[in-house]
This record gives C-alpha cells, structure tokens and sequence, in this order.
C-alpha cells in the first residue's frame, strides 16, 4: 500500500490596509507546489491584478507568528501580509 504524498498545499492569504486595496480583497486562497514559503505566496499573489506593486519583503506572520520568506508553509496555514506600521 502507497502512501499519497502532497504535491501542494492550500493557504489563505490575509491582506491588510492599503495591500488589500491594491489586489481588491482582503483574503486570497492560495493553492501552493510543495514545498511551499512565504516567498511562493507572495510570487502567487504578484501575479493577481495589482499584485506586482505588492513590496519585495512585506511584514508578514505565519499563523500570527512572525515570518520571513523562507518560512515553509503547510496546509491550512494562515499567511497575513501587513502594512509599515506607525504610531504615536
């Protein structure tokens, strides 16, 4: 008996303030080739109309766990994508 192993994995990706405006919606589920990062996330949602003015390396969070791009991502992570911060 074989064992099926993945070949992508299902994410949801959060886009937050003025990253939401720019592809027109605050969720996007990805579907990602294993093995998934941050950095494949990111390549996917470039590619959404206006996702190419999405930064080189936004703050992101993994499972509201800060992230790099080298991250791996597993099935049904969340990926949330968000703004320079500033306050007073």
């Amino acid at each position: 008996m074989s064992v099926s192993v993945p070949t992508t994995v299902s994410v949801r990706a959060l886009l937050f303030a003025s990253y939401a405006q720019i592809v027109g919606r605050g969720t996007v589920a990805l579907e990602l080739a294993v093995p998934a990062t941050v950095r494949s996330a990111l390549d996917q949602l470039r590619s959404l109309p206006g996702g190419h003015r999405l930064p080189e390396r936004p703050l992101v969070a993994v499972n509201q766990i800060h992230a790099t791009l080298d991250t791996p991502l597993s099935a049904n992570d969340e990926l949330a994508i968000l703004p320079p911060l500033s306050g007073g």
